[in-house]
């Protein structure tokens, strides 16, 4: 665990946590602090940031962030559809410029970052649905299924996850990959990890997952499969990469999803970094944890969009590697 690493946890649990302990979800409060406190990285050189915002853009409301000669290197340009975190009811794109910035220069393919609707104004399955035809509209407009990703990270990581659950029940043509950063993907809050790391994790308390739940189902059945795909039957689904720390309460939502892609036979590789905090890329730069684990997350999406790899292998057991 590095220094900048170490410094990182020390300032959300003094800053962030404490929010957390608190009986109540303040969902304004929530948006004020992250719009006052986001750090907007430069646009890479070489690179250009187009925001689509205006209406007659849905489904794909968010934006790109895209090379400017839109010349890939590889055979085939893999395309990144990006669901960013925060509780599905605060956060945007632009909060999460850090991570989707990093992960597109590194694995050399745009990424479009999705501004799906928000809770509690609209409520689950509203995200989803955003989602799913955002992911329709990139394969409409000539995006070859097979060399898109869908990613995300915590509340975003188990949207991108109940993605490609309806895409497939759906029989839509499914993506390369689903890339996966601490997600949380029971919204029942049943992992063991909710009370074993309460008290470990700098950032979140165990008792505040529940009570986020809320805000997004809007009265619907917190084990939904669509809501929370811990429960969704995993089968036939592309290969997934799913990163968590050791500590995080949310340990257990990728520790299941992963057990459980293993009993489906789907190819998936899961890794649990030492102490590190919820969703710890979002910090690239500024610790070096969260450059490694984008070089990770990078190499997995050349991979599975590759004429050599990804779909066309045959599915493999579920891997676990512990990272220091």
């Amino acid at each position: 665990m590095s220094w900048q690493s170490a410094l990182a946890c020390w300032f959300l649990r003094r800053q962030f946590r404490p929010q957390t302990l608190k009986p109540d979800i303040n969902v304004e409060k929530a948006r004020a602090l992250t719009a006052r406190r986001v750090w907007s990285p430069k646009v890479p050189a070489g690179w250009r940031l187009r925001e689509l915002q205006e209406a007659n853009n849905w489904p794909l409301q968010g934006e790109w962030i895209e090379r400017v000669d839109g010349v890939s290197s590889a055979p085939t340009q893999p395309t990144v559809l990006y669901c960013h975190g925060g509780g599905y009811y605060f956060c945007s794109p632009r909060t999460h410029r850090s991570l989707v910035f990093g992960l597109a220069t590194r694995a050399n393919a745009p990424v479009f970052s999705l501004d799906y609707r928000l809770a509690p104004e609209h409520p689950f399955p509203a995200a989803l649905d955003d989602a799913t035809a955002a992911y329709r509209q990139l394969v409409a407009d000539g995006t070859p299924p097979e060399s898109i990703v869908i990613s995300g990270d915590s509340a975003g990581g188990g949207l991108a996850l109940a993605t490609l659950v309806a895409l497939r029940d759906a029989g839509d043509p499914l993506p390369a990959g689903g890339l996966l950063f601490s997600p949380w993907t029971d919204l029942a809050a049943a992992g063991a990890s909710i009370s074993n790391n309460d008290g470990l994790d700098p950032m979140f308390s165990g008792p505040a997952i529940a009570r986020a739940a809320q805000v997004y189902l809007g009265g619907a059945p917190a084990t939904h499969p669509y809501a929370s795909p811990v429960y969704a039957d995993l089968r036939g689904l592309p290969p997934l990469f799913i990163m968590a720390g050791s500590t995080e309460v949310l340990l257990d939502d990728s520790q299941r999803v992963a057990d459980n892609a293993r009993a489906a036979g789907v190819d998936c590789e899961f890794e649990v970094w030492k102490k590190m905090p919820h969703v710890w890329p979002l910090f690239t730069p500024f610790i070096p944890e969260g450059g490694r684990a984008l070089d990770r997350a990078a190499a997995f999406v050349r991979r599975v969009t590759s004429t050599t790899g990804g779909r066309g292998t045959a599915a493999q057991p579920s891997s676990v590697t512990s990272i220091a």
